[in-house]
């Protein structure tokens, strides 16, 4: 990582990414959480506050060694077990089969190759285990489908890579899942090519 990408962007995270409106979605998303639990992109722990009492612990991958350090005191806050245990999404040096669910909040927009991720979120998760994810992505307007095309470039430098034009669910569903549930739809107060949100749970069979 850059100094960019390591020493500020994680700062603008832990802000951006802490409105009211994104800690709403977390507490929807962590809601179900049960068991043992992988979250891919723990970033600035974010999600912390929101786990429920019914899980048992939690197994992190976060490339960023500054928002780990940034996430300090919600970690101190925090009840349930919270172990960093890789850096890469797209290659977890973990067993098959080994959770009860998966969690990814607004991630799988930045893995440059987001199909193996989801294949390794695939493999790690238990025969029926549950992924819960909420991601922004294409939005279904083809007006607004062409701004995202045209801002991603951009997006993508500022934002650590971050896409706009990923089909979500379509990649989910690539990737060997039965989407269970979903709920889409623009966030309220942001731009249209950043605020296409997809927010929902995938089994896998």
């Amino acid at each position: 990582m850059g100094f960019y990408e390591e020493r500020v962007l994680p700062h603008i995270i832990n802000v951006v990414m802490n409105s009211r409106q994104t800690r709403g979605r977390r507490g929807e998303v962590c809601r179900e959480l049960s068991g043992e639990v992988i979250e891919i992109g723990f970033g600035t722990g974010l999600n912390v506050p929101h786990y429920p009492a019914q899980v048992s612990g939690v197994s992190a991958v976060e490339p960023s060694q500054r928002s780990v350090r940034l996430a300090g005191k919600r970690l101190a806050a925090c009840t349930v077990r919270v172990e960093i245990v890789g850096l890469d999404g797209q290659r977890l040096d973990l067993p098959d089969a080994s959770f009860d669910r998966a969690l990814s909040t607004w991630t799988l927009c930045t893995i440059p190759d987001v199909e193996a991720a989801l294949g390794e979120i695939h493999r790690v998760l238990k025969p029926g285990g549950i992924f819960h994810f909420v991601e922004h992505g294409l939005a279904p307007d083809a007006k607004v489908a062409r701004r995202q095309r045209r801002f991603e470039p951009l997006n993508k430098r500022l934002a650590g890579g971050c896409h706009l034009t990923r089909d979500i669910p379509a990649l989910i569903e690539s990737a060997g899942f039965e989407i269970a549930s979903v709920d889409s739809g623009y966030e309220s107060g942001a731009p249209k090519p950043w605020g296409f949100q997809y927010l929902g749970q995938a089994r896998k069979a």
